[in-house]
């Protein structure tokens, strides 16, 4: 072996020392960067929340029922994580503000759906629009599977922290 030349061995272990510590810092930019996305987040909805006379977790409640539809108060509860007595109170507020109403359910006479005023919703929709702008517009720099890999990531993280809310409301 002349004196450019390695077994591979030593130079397997500094590449794999190496990994790890990129991996490393990798995990504590994110942590950082994950801790700065999600304060500016909060502070996003309450200022949004607050241009309509909600809070944030009015505002956020609005968005599963424009997601996922009707619901009723025991799914609200799931996945809002707040009390049954406290879903009582959000829904009691977001019917005054004209935001929602109670239903009967279609096949369940005893239960009682909450379901979104859409008229009342729209004006909402004008603060996401300019937002959704700007995403698409900072997406442009990132490749297809760069955006992918995010989309899994958020998927995942997303997962993961409802499981962990759920847990917290156990």
């Amino acid at each position: 072996m002349n004196s450019g030349e390695t077994d591979g061995t030593t130079e397997g272990a500094a590449a794999v020392a190496g990994d790890d510590e990129r991996r490393a810092r990798a995990l504590e930019q994110l942590m950082t960067v994950g801790r700065q996305h999600s304060a500016v987040t909060v502070m996003f909805h309450s200022a949004i929340a607050a241009k309509q006379g909600l809070n944030a977790t009015e505002e956020k409640t609005l968005d599963f029922l424009e997601r996922r539809g009707p619901l009723t108060a025991k799914d609200l509860a799931e996945l809002t994580g707040l009390a049954p007595a406290s879903v009582t109170g959000l829904v009691d507020r977001l019917e005054a503000k004209g935001f929602v109403r109670r239903v009967k359910h279609p096949t369940d006479k005893r239960r009682v759906l909450v379901e979104l005023n859409q008229r009342k919703l729209g004006e909402l929709a004008v603060f996401f629009e300019e937002w959704a702008r700007d995403i698409v517009d900072a997406c442009e720099e990132f490749s297809a599977q760069e955006l992918e890999t995010v989309v899994r990531f958020l998927a995942v993280m997303s997962e993961r922290q409802s499981k962990f809310v759920a847990r917290l409301s156990e």
